[in-house]
């Protein structure tokens, strides 16, 4: 189980809207976001082990497979949790992303609707996320 104290979360993205929404939630959580656009700044700041990691699966400034390919193939970064995001009818580049290592795959609608609550999941302390992770099934 991944066990990070982090108040981190990077956001691998490009779309102004969803900068906006995840930067609102995230303070409101007590998490601090940085956002990225590249693979180089996202493999550097993966090494400080944040607490999680969202991933739009249609950047077009990274390979998101390939990204994730690379996070969950390290050892050091294998265990952060990484949340992908994408179009509800891109079905193909979700199941793609989950056979990556993507631990959660939201269409973009249900991410932006409960980002608030996905967010508070990871400002919660390790025990608690894995509390709340036994209590509904999901990932923590």
């Amino acid at each position: 189980m991944y066990k990070s104290e982090s108040k981190d979360i990077v956001a691998v993205l490009s779309d102004l809207m969803f900068t906006v929404k995840i930067q609102d939630a995230a303070r409101r959580a007590g998490l601090k976001s940085v956002f990225v656009s590249n693979e180089q700044d996202t493999l550097r700041l993966a090494a400080g082990q944040p607490a999680l990691i969202i991933l739009d699966l249609n950047m077009n400034a990274v390979e998101p497979l390939r990204l994730i390919e690379r996070l969950k193939g390290d050892a050091a970064t294998r265990a952060i949790p990484v949340l992908g995001f994408v179009s509800h009818v891109q079905t193909d580049l979700r199941s793609a992303a989950e056979r990556q290592g993507c631990d959660i795959v939201l269409a973009r609608s249900a991410f932006s609707q409960n980002l608030p609550a996905i967010l508070a999941r990871y400002a919660s302390p390790s025990e608690e996320r894995d509390e709340i992770k036994q209590k509904d099934g999901g990932p923590g």
